[in-house]
């Protein structure tokens, strides 16, 4: 069934949420707080998962853990240098840390301690960044617009971008069975659910068709894979055939899927809730030249500037991270001829 696009222009909210407030979700189940909730079930079976979090609880989702293993969490206070470096001497103690706080403090703030306490010392820790991209309305102070780019070049750092509530869940999970040092993008509050937790398996470093190709082809991550897949259906509706490819870990990145997912297709659009430079897109782009593979190509993401202020409808809408953005984005191709 198709799905009208609710982040399409036109009439917006007057005003930005407040923090605690949650974004509407419409047309679609959702599943609330799905970060917490799965911590919760999977921690009742292993006992070395902790939580931390700096000052954020709430607006990272990690609260229900926090009421159900109080014993077991930890608010370091507004300091997230002192965050990753206690979720450091946890792991190496043998815990598994998840430490939670919005991507851009993490990023921004904590990246050299992030770097050589965790990373570098190959230690099981879960970063959970909140508020990744344009799912914030308070400006360049919390946008984390560019995490997937300097996250990514941190040599032995998981990065995933999960799509929906179901993968968030099934990340978690995968994490405990196979620790590593893991940056993890969420969605907060009320997260849709995409992908059939019947039938979707998330696995690190491997990428999902979740539509075959047809001459067109929608390289996607995070929650716009949502919106490339009602895109494809739009475009269907147009007699165009599109398919498209989830890769929800930028590192380690499923070259083979991409490769094998371009040559499929005439023309390919890549779609981001992150700067065009440096994110998805720049590693669509480099696979395939490393592949000797030419493709009409355009990368739908947030352009490389400070954000402003504003409802996260409106600033998705004005910066092409919709269903109609994805569309035009394949019309513009499209007009320019394929090859």
């Amino acid at each position: 069934m198709s799905r009208a696009d609710p982040f399409a222009a036109g009439p917006q909210p007057a005003f930005t949420k407040g923090m605690g407030e949650l974004e509407e979700v419409r047309h679609r189940p959702f599943v609330t707080a799905p970060f917490g909730k799965a911590l919760v079930e999977v921690a009742r079976r292993e006992p070395r998962i902790v939580g931390l979090t700096a000052d954020l609880a709430k607006y990272t989702d990690i609260l229900p853990f926090a009421e159900t293993f109080p014993d077991r969490f930890f608010n370091v206070g507004m300091a997230e240098q002192a965050l990753f470096g206690a979720a450091a001497g946890l792991a190496k103690t043998g815990f598994l840390p998840f430490a939670t706080t919005y991507a851009v403090f993490a990023t921004r703030r904590a990246y050299d301690f992030i770097a050589i306490q965790i990373v570098k010392s190959a230690l099981p820790v879960a970063i959970v960044a909140g508020l990744p991209g344009l799912t914030t309305g308070y400006g360049a102070t919390h946008q984390g617009n560019e995490d997937l780019a300097l996250m990514s070049a941190i040599p032995g750092l998981t990065v995933v971008d999960p799509c929906d509530a179901t993968e968030i869940a099934q990340v978690v999970e995968a994490f405990v069975a196979e620790p590593r040092p893991l940056y993890l993008r969420i969605q907060r509050g009320n997260v849709p659910v995409v992908l059939d937790p019947a039938s979707y398996r998330f696995a690190f470093g491997r990428a999902r068709v979740l539509r075959e190709p047809g001459e067109i082809g929608i390289v996607s991550t995070g929650l716009v894979t949502e919106r490339a897949l009602d895109a494809a259906e739009e475009l269907a509706r147009q007699g165009l055939s599109a398919g498209v490819l989830h890769v929800p870990c930028l590192v380690p990145f499923d070259s083979t899927a991409v490769v094998d997912f371009a040559r499929r297709v005439q023309v390919l659009v890549t779609a981001e809730n992150h700067q065009i430079e440096g994110g998805l897109g720049t590693k669509v782009v480099e696979a395939l030249y490393g592949a000797g593979i030419h493709r009409p190509l355009r990368r739908v993401g947030i352009p490389m500037r400070f954000i402003e202020c504003g409802t996260v409808p409106t600033l998705q809408a004005r910066y092409g991270l919709t269903v109609s953005g994805i569309v035009a984005a394949v019309r513009e191709l499209l007009r320019e001829g394929t090859p």
